[in-house]
């Protein structure tokens, strides 16, 4: 369940090719509402350490796994523009999010080494993070939306992301979204957000179109895409087509 800034839920993710991706969207109209954003960009500066300890830890698909990200909806981003400063952690299976809004400029100062703008505990959970990992802006990451929440329990949601693209230079969310491309990506990464049960009627639809749950982290693709020398001891990495969750 969602308290304000604060999530915890379980975080299902699919791999869509195009005509599956249509039947789903067909699927679900008479049960899901897109929200307010519509179509929209995700824009985000993913922290980690020099060695990059955050996502390599992930890469071996520990019990317990964490990011720091700064995230912007929209490509417009300016000084002031309000963005969400969060920390995700994943815990056998189970998300919790911990995030504060910000003005852009300060939060981008504060991961760049400046002072905390606010103090909450969400800043405080961060700020620990950050001094205890040694995490600094280290990769923008950009894709394209579209999210949808349920009729009757608006807390259940569905989101379509698309056109990863991502840079490991210029990393301010002013200067927009571009990037490249992540080769090999699905057309849609599908995923399901619930904090209980899952409705029967996805079930349904997922048991009809012979969906199954699989394992995506954009972060973890684009490591392992850019720097795949450096993930060789990664020993559960088998095949091309495998992707991970971070």
């Amino acid at each position: 369940m969602a308290y304000g800034n604060t999530f915890k839920r379980r975080e299902m993710k699919y791999l869509l090719d195009e005509q599956t991706y249509a039947a789903v969207r067909e699927a679900i109209s008479q049960y899901m509402t897109e929200d307010g954003y519509g179509r929209h960009t995700i824009c985000n500066i993913y922290c980690d350490s020099d060695n990059n300890d955050l996502i390599r830890e992930s890469l071996e698909k520990p019990f317990y796994k964490e990011k720091l990200r700064l995230r912007a909806y929209g490509n417009a981003v300016e000084d002031e523009s309000g963005c969400f400063l969060e920390i995700k952690k994943k815990f056998y299976g189970v998300v919790y999010k911990r995030r504060v809004k910000l003005p852009y400029k300060a939060a981008l100062d504060y991961i760049n080494g400046g002072e905390p703008p606010v103090y909450s505990q969400q800043i405080a959970e961060i700020d620990y993070l950050i001094h205890r990992a040694m995490v600094k802006p280290k990769i923008v990451i950009c894709y394209d939306r579209r999210a949808f929440f349920g009729n009757e329990d608006p807390e259940f949601r569905v989101t379509f992301d698309g056109n990863i693209r991502s840079r490991t230079d210029d990393l301010d969310l002013r200067s927009g979204d571009y990037g490249e491309l992540l080769e090999g990506q699905p057309r849609r990464v599908m995923e399901i957000k619930v904090a209980q049960a899952v409705p029967l009627w996805m079930v349904k639809i997922l048991s009809e179109l012979k969906l199954y749950c699989g394992s995506f982290s954009k972060y973890g693709s684009i490591y392992r895409s850019r720097f795949a020398d450096m993930t060789c001891s990664v020993d559960n990495i088998t095949s091309e087509t495998e992707l991970f969750y971070v």
